[in-house]
């Protein structure tokens, strides 16, 4: 495994984090505990919940994630060997969470102690917004409209939550998800003014059918230090190449759950179906060169892989050995000069 260094913080993460958002919902806790065993022999230290987790979000499993999570870290006596992340929901038509989640001091007061709870520990290692209190453009929006702003919570006030937190020592350190680069200047600027901890990662999606990240905040990241943590980069299997032909697979994601079609459009497909022909012509596939292209990127701290079974997670994780030499990654752009954003 190789590892990096999660921004400022001094704390050492590996390439390949473990995502987890199908624990509780598509897959057991005996299956989390395997995946989390054997990703732990493989090097991986990274775990990355939320207390929204599963998704597709639901009332009756809400915080099943995190729950398996601390039973695991119980059970195996190895939090001292694990960087643990979690993240607090944004406002949302949610109302089984927090009477419908907001940013605000006391709600983010109880999260953060909700999800200790689960962990069964009592700190994280990082802690992020899931996503931000304004109106703008995340979650597969790629032009913006700026709309009202009174009922957002502002940065600066979340901030001085978390550095609350911190000084607490109830969370080493703070990152940002699904956010823009005005929405991490605005975090660095807290920063700087000595109303936050310095932010230490953001986590948004970025794929080969979703490269956005690189327009406008690739080049922060590196300056300012602040990696992504790359989540969907399967792009929610399509890049493994098994729904191609209009196969679904039974027990997968897209079988399962029709609101995952933000990487399903015509231009996706047709994007997915050249990226996997060049991944066979090289004897790779479609999965291992998708994962590593990510890793190969000097703006990505950890690349998140999720998987519903271990044969998946080996193979993603295996991605960590791979390097792809010039023909492929010459292929890869000329793809995407052609399908440029197919799936924002």
């Amino acid at each position: 495994m190789q590892y990096r260094t999660l921004g400022n913080a001094g704390i050492e993460v590996s390439l390949i984090g473990l995502g987890t958002m199908t624990w509780g919902e598509q897959n057991t806790e005996a299956e989390a505990f395997e995946q989390l065993d054997y990703a732990l022999e493989q090097g991986v230290n990274l775990i990355d919940a939320a207390e929204m987790y599963p998704v597709p979000p639901r009332a009756e499993t809400q915080g099943r994630t995190e729950t398996y999570i601390g039973r695991w870290l119980q059970a195996r006596g190895c939090r001292d060997r694990m960087v643990l992340a979690t993240k607090v929901a944004g406002p949302a038509d949610i109302p089984w969470l927090r009477g419908g989640p907001q940013l605000v001091r006391d709600q983010m007061e109880r999260a953060l102690n909700d999800s200790l709870q689960r962990l069964q520990t009592d700190y994280v290692d990082l802690y992020q917004v899931h996503w931000p209190s304004r109106s703008t453009n995340f979650f597969g929006q790629l032009g913006y409209r700026h709309q009202s702003e009174e009922a957002a919570t502002g940065i600066a006030e979340m901030a001085a939550v978390l550095e609350d937190f911190v000084r607490r020592g109830r969370v080493r350190a703070i990152g940002i998800s699904n956010e823009t680069p005005w929405g991490l200047m605005q975090w660095l600027r807290a920063s700087e003014q000595g109303t936050a901890p310095r932010v230490a990662s953001i986590q948004n999606p970025y794929n080969l059918l979703n490269r956005s990240f690189e327009a406008g905040l690739a080049e922060m990241a590196i300056r300012e230090r602040v990696g992504l943590l790359a989540y969907s980069p399967l792009a929610f299997g399509t890049l493994t190449g098994k729904y191609l032909g209009s196969v679904r697979p039974a027990g997968a994601r897209l079988t399962r759950f029709e609101r995952f079609s933000r990487y399903s459009n015509p231009q996706g497909i047709a994007a997915t179906e050249e990226y996997a022909a060049l991944a066979r012509a090289h004897g790779l596939t479609p999965a291992q060169m998708a994962l590593a292209f990510i890793n190969h990127q000097p703006f990505v701290t950890s690349n998140l892989v999720g998987a519903t079974s271990v044969g998946q997670l080996a193979e993603n994780i295996a991605s960590v050995d791979l390097t792809l030499d010039h023909a492929v990654l010459a292929g890869i752009e000329e793809i995407h000069a052609r399908f440029t954003y197919p799936c924002p």
